[in-house]
């Protein structure tokens, strides 16, 4: 008991004092696991090339017309449908007749096309082994044919939904519109046939660097090294970028079981966010964060568990690190669930590949996941810098430095850590002043005890 308490004292002490002793992984706050993680979290994209023949498709204009007046006379006060109800109306009468609004002619186009597949992945190893979903990588020929074909009309769908909107005097959502070019696309495969030559793949991993106290973006190509099979297969996937050392990295769990009720928080790259006008274009490549809990431990078809959780994650968000609130990934963002009502994902309601997963991809290819020098470094940093010591933060970001200068943010650390310093803010400074102080007050009325004491004895 006695020892119990004389370690609890030595440990306020050194606190006290400034002195914060290497400790294991523990809780920290969203915005420090944020700072930890987001450095080494990369958006994947596959670039699918080609030279593609297909047959010309032309609208039946007077027929298309008379569907939509048709939609319109359902609803003469414009009040019993909203536009979302007229637009499934249509999309309906499209896919159960394509041909009597579609045909296809005897001229073909010639185009070369590239398309674009993304996602998102980490980096567990500081030389550049990341771990993502194999269903970003390896999309199947239905997926690369329609979006093939998406590409190849692009004009005449973009004409029919203009002509819609003129109908209807309204303007369509992004999603309405998303949902009509998804349809189209599939009417447009079924009236048409479509040759694929010369059909590349290529895949690289996009992430942040620090330029000069800014973050940037680079690009770089990805092997692959082992990949499992998409859903209802094991989605994963281990990927490989070369010519790079002491990377941000993301560290895997250790525990076996994964707490129900646990926080989760979940770093990717939403399509919904990467793609929108709106945003700046050199702020895509930062990754989103949202946060949720573990909501049940399900088994897959394939017989494995799944962790479900209900952060929000979407198109784009497969293969996000999913975190617990120490910092360390618990799982692979994978898959959502599909709203039978709505036709579209149901939100909070995910799933993620366990992490222990990921160890027998990464254990299959002798692949050993440890946090690189630099990324230790920069998170004992982190740690100094949410705790107020900055004069030790500043000189663990200094070693970051040297192992890596182009370290994501670690401009910003440096600067805000020096700032905080000539402000009088480092609490080891302030901490080791009040104790001078302190021995400086003990030391005068020690003096005067004496003093004192030896006055009485005259």
């Amino acid at each position: 008991m006695m020892l119990n308490k004389t370690g609890r004292r030595i440990g306020w002490l050194l606190l006290w004092l400034g002195i914060v002793p290497e400790m294991a992984a523990q809780a920290v706050s969203a915005e420090q696991n944020y700072a930890s993680n987001s450095p080494g979290v990369a958006m994947v994209q596959t670039v699918f090339s080609a030279t593609v023949y297909v047959n010309k498709v032309v609208m039946n204009e007077r027929r298309f017309e008379q569907l939509v007046d048709s939609v319109k006379r359902l609803d003469s006060s414009g009040e019993m449908l909203s536009a979302p109800a007229k637009l499934d109306l249509v999309v309906k009468a499209l896919y159960n007749n394509p041909t009597r609004y579609f045909s296809a002619t005897t001229e073909y186009y010639r185009q070369k096309h590239r398309i674009y597949a993304s996602g998102t992945g980490f980096f567990v190893t500081g030389d550049g082994f990341l771990v993502t979903n194999c269903h970003i990588i390896d999309r199947d020929s239905q997926f690369v044919r329609r979006k093939f074909i998406q590409s190849t009309f692009q004009e005449v769908t973009e004409a029919n939904i203009r002509s819609l909107e003129n109908s209807w005097q309204m303007t369509l959502t992004d999603e309405q519109r998303m949902q009509l070019a998804n349809a189209y696309s599939v009417i447009y495969s079924q009236v048409s046939s479509m040759i694929i030559f010369d059909l590349k793949r290529e895949i690289y991993a996009q992430f942040r660097v620090d330029e000069d106290g800014k973050v940037v973006t680079r690009r770089m190509p990805a092997a692959v090294i082992i990949k499992g099979q998409p859903m209802p297969g094991k989605d994963v996937a281990i990927l490989k970028v070369d010519s790079v050392q002491q990377m941000p990295t993301l560290e895997l769990t250790r525990d076996s079981l994964v707490r129900i009720g646990e926080p989760v928080l979940v770093y990717g790259y939403p399509e919904p966010v990467t793609s929108n006008t709106y945003l700046a274009r050199e702020t895509s490549v930062e990754p989103s964060l949202t946060a949720g809990v573990v909501s049940a431990i399900k088994k897959s078809i394939g017989g494995w568990p799944v962790i479900q959780m209900d952060a929000v994650i979407t198109h784009g968000s497969s293969g996000s690190p999913v975190c617990n609130n120490r910092g360390q990934v618990i799982g692979l963002a994978t898959f959502g669930s599909i709203d039978q009502t709505a036709s579209n994902l149901a939100s909070g309601f995910n799933f993620s590949i366990p992490s222990f997963m990921i160890r027998q991809y990464l254990d299959s290819v002798e692949v050993q996941p440890a946090m690189s020098d630099a990324t230790r470094s920069f998170n004992r940093g982190l740690d100094y810098f949410f705790r107020g010591f900055y004069n030790k933060a500043l000189r663990r970001f200094e070693v970051v430095k040297k192992l890596n200068e182009h370290y994501p943010e670690l401009g910003y650390y440096l600067q805000e850590s020096r700032k905080r310093i000539d402000a009088g803010q480092d609490k080891e400074s302030m901490n080791r002043k009040t104790m001078f102080r302190m021995l400086a007050l003990l030391l005068v009325a020690g003096g005067v005890v004496v003093f004192y004491r030896w006055k009485s004895k005259k």
